[in-house]
């Protein structure tokens, strides 16, 4: 399955490291990542491959939650169907 995270907040050092260690601690691979910053705040795109991990989506959900609270930015995961979904006008 194909996954969406989505990383947005203000910038500090690590972001992108924290995120993608947790994906990669559990066999997420990293297909495309998108990132920026405008006026001092974060945004992150990225999508990834969860088909080698034996992790499910809920548990990384709740992975990324304690990251986000821990760091301070909200951090969203999604399915890519869903989110292609969501987005469609």
């Amino acid at each position: 399955m194909r996954i969406v995270v989505t990383v947005v907040g203000k910038d500090k050092v690590g972001i992108i490291a924290k995120v993608t260690n947790i994906l990669a601690n559990n066999q997420v691979n990293v297909l495309n990542i998108n990132q920026n910053i405008m006026d001092g705040f974060f945004n992150m795109v990225l999508i990834a491959d969860m088909t080698d991990s034996k992790m499910s989506i809920k548990s990384l959900k709740e992975h990324l939650d304690r990251l986000s609270e821990e760091i301070g930015l909200e951090i969203r995961v999604q399915s890519e169907d869903i989110f292609t979904a969501m987005h469609q006008i």
